[in-house]
């Protein structure tokens, strides 16, 4: 079953844009929560123009699922990680002022300081994925430095989707999964999958196991709510909602601690 991670970064966007608390981050991942998710995703950047240090304490003193925190290992980003302990840290090759991810880790040239990164991580008890082109020759690399799993930049398929080129980025993503299996890691994948294209990807790419969506998913949701969007992203994943005990359920609607 592929695991559906829901990015709450627009959450913080939209809440920044006017100030103060509304929309609410923890009310948001909560609510992706009870309809079903089985993990949540943030991505901090050093200007705090979405996600900041307060969110993700806040979060992770109250969730019930696997968090992921995404971003470039700057030694402030790595503090709070190692403060904070996710389920997983995905490592992402942004400079300071991009937009959003658009592009993987060049493992191949100066990438041996993530070597260090990844084991002080690993030390940490944190699992760790590396944000990659679909490249075969990049994966084994990932493996060598230490990593858990792969996060396979899904952005190019996204883009030509429904395309001959589409088809042939699918074929490389395949590849790259498979050898990724060979090599004992974990496989994720992540961004601009949506409703039309993750069928087909989900289809083709063997072993994936986790997906995370925050851009398409929180677009989604202005038309049809939070929660029906993450059950509509659930079914085309091909997944089944996480059932809540209902101990956990009680502990995720409590208040998170400031």
């Amino acid at each position: 079953m592929v695991k559906l991670s829901v990015n709450v970064n627009k959450i913080a966007v939209l809440r920044n844009s006017r100030g103060g608390e509304l929309p609410s981050v923890i009310k948001a991942a909560r609510t992706a929560i009870d309809a079903g998710c089985h993990g949540i995703t943030v991505h901090p950047r050093p200007d705090a123009r979405h996600i900041t240090h307060r969110d993700v304490l806040e979060l992770a003193e109250m969730l019930t699922v696997e968090f992921n925190i995404e971003g470039y290992p700057a030694p402030e980003f790595l503090d709070l990680v190692c403060r904070v302990k996710p389920t997983q840290c995905t490592l992402v090759p942004d400079p300071p002022g991009v937009i959003t991810s658009n592009a993987g880790w060049n493992l191949a040239s100066g990438a041996d300081w993530l070597r260090e990164v990844l084991k002080r991580l690993r030390d940490a008890g944190i699992r760790t994925s590396l944000f990659l082109e679909a490249d075969v020759l990049q994966v084994p690399r990932a493996r060598a430095m230490g990593a858990d799993r792969i996060e396979l930049y899904t952005g190019p398929y996204a883009h030509e989707f429904g395309t001959p080129e589409g088809t042939r980025i699918l074929a490389m993503h395949r590849e790259a999964a498979r050898v990724a299996r060979e090599e004992g890691l974990g496989i994720n994948a992540g961004h601009d999958l949506n409703l039309d294209n993750i069928p087909a990807y989900v289809k083709a790419v063997k072993g994936l196991a986790e997906t995370s969506i925050g851009h398409a998913l929180i677009s989604d949701a202005i038309y049809m709510g939070l929660t029906r969007a993450v059950k509509a992203y659930l079914k085309a994943l091909g997944s089944k909602p996480r059932v809540m005990k209902q101990a956990r359920a009680r502990k995720a609607r409590r208040p998170a601690m400031r």
